[in-house]
């Protein structure tokens, strides 16, 4: 007689087939394991046979902004990333390319040991309080000016030690930047940041304690053949103000409520006095090479259209609007009686 199992040993067979149990090598003459012993067999930080859903959480690195702050931050550095390499391409007559590579939260601590061999610029966001740091590494900084002075952008220094001259080039190629940054921010919120100094070595700048909490986005500089690291160090604290801002469905609504920008209004200004070639089409005729050879003054050419039937007003080759042509004193018109809808304008043309 067939032995009926129990639900309880139906599933501890099925865990022990799933890999979830630890099932013994069958050998010749030896018994099946039992399906209690499958049961006990089950590793600890299971119960029921399902395991227990836990996320690892750091405690020297607490997440301070969600994941939808992090996207929204990431998509507006893309953007900075955009604006910057077309900056630099036309301020350095060279081709430049700027990638965003990753955005994360970490200790300041952590942030200032991994920078060597870098030009850190210290700069504020009014009116935000507290600065932040962009960092460039030093052969990018001096590929750039070698190429601003018309070389061909080769990295002569061995030395982190900038000349005046050298020192107010690179001012200028950050200043360039932070107005990117400031173009970069404007859907989340308006600020206008400002180059405060510029240092050489990490130690000697502190903008937070060293346990606090940033945002440190790290992108990669291509200038011409020559590839280099630069990274932005925003503060949690200075960002906890518009925290509520950094949501991408928000960020998007802003930029649409956000109105027409003063470029946009100028272009509607010139294409407002643009002027537009239109056409009265009377009507459609058909007819063979030699016809219309053979047409005379006086010839009448069928339209295919009754004569109180509306006819077309084409803007380039589209129907837009239908009328009732006519007279306006001895001048021939056409009044307009409607716009014509998109199946009966692609009817027409």
């Amino acid at each position: 007689m067939d032995e009926i199992l129990s639900q309880a040993e139906i599933e501890a067979l099925l865990a022990s087939l799933t890999g979830e149990g630890e099932p013994a090598e069958a050998t010749e003459g030896a018994m099946a394991p039992s399906p209690v012993a499958a049961v006990e067999a089950r590793p600890a930080g299971k119960a029921d046979g399902r395991a227990i859903a836990y996320e690892v959480y750091d405690f020297r690195r607490p997440d301070k902004l969600s994941k939808d702050q992090m996207r929204t931050l990431q998509m507006l550095h893309e953007t900075f990333a955009r604006l910057l390499a077309s900056s630099l391409t036309t301020h350095l007559r060279v081709s430049a390319h700027v990638d965003l590579v990753s955005v994360e939260q970490i200790p300041y601590d952590e942030y200032t040991r991994s920078l060597t061999s870098s030009i850190i610029n210290v700069f504020s966001i009014p009116p935000l309080a507290g600065q932040a740091l962009l960092e460039i590494e030093f052969s990018v900084v001096l590929s750039m000016i070698d190429r601003r002075l018309g070389g061909p952008g080769n990295m002569v220094k061995s030395n982190l030690v900038l000349t005046e001259i050298e020192q107010a080039l690179t001012e200028s190629i950050v200043t360039q930047a932070l107005k990117d940054l400031k173009a970069a921010w404007e859907g989340v919120a308006k600020f206008n940041p400002r180059h405060e100094r510029m240092e050489t070595q990490a130690q000697f700048i502190q903008i937070v304690p060293p346990n606090d909490v940033v945002v440190s986005i790290l992108f990669e500089v291509k200038v011409g053949d020559l590839r280099g690291a630069m990274s932005l160090c925003i503060p949690y604290m200075l960002l906890k103000p518009i925290s509520s801002k950094l949501s991408a469905q928000r960020w998007f609504s802003s930029t649409v409520k956000g109105g027409i920008s003063k470029d946009a209004q100028a272009v509607i200004r010139q294409l407002q006095t643009t002027h537009v070639t239109c056409v009265c089409r009377l009507g459609n005729a058909s007819m063979s090479v030699r016809e219309l050879l053979n047409l005379r003054v006086g010839d009448t050419v069928p339209l295919g259209r009754r004569c109180t039937e509306e006819v077309d007003l084409l803007l380039g080759d589209r129907v837009k609007f239908r009328g009732k042509p006519g007279r306006a004193g001895r001048k021939v018109a056409l009044h307009i009686n409607r716009t014509a809808s998109d199946d009966d304008a692609a009817d027409r043309a």
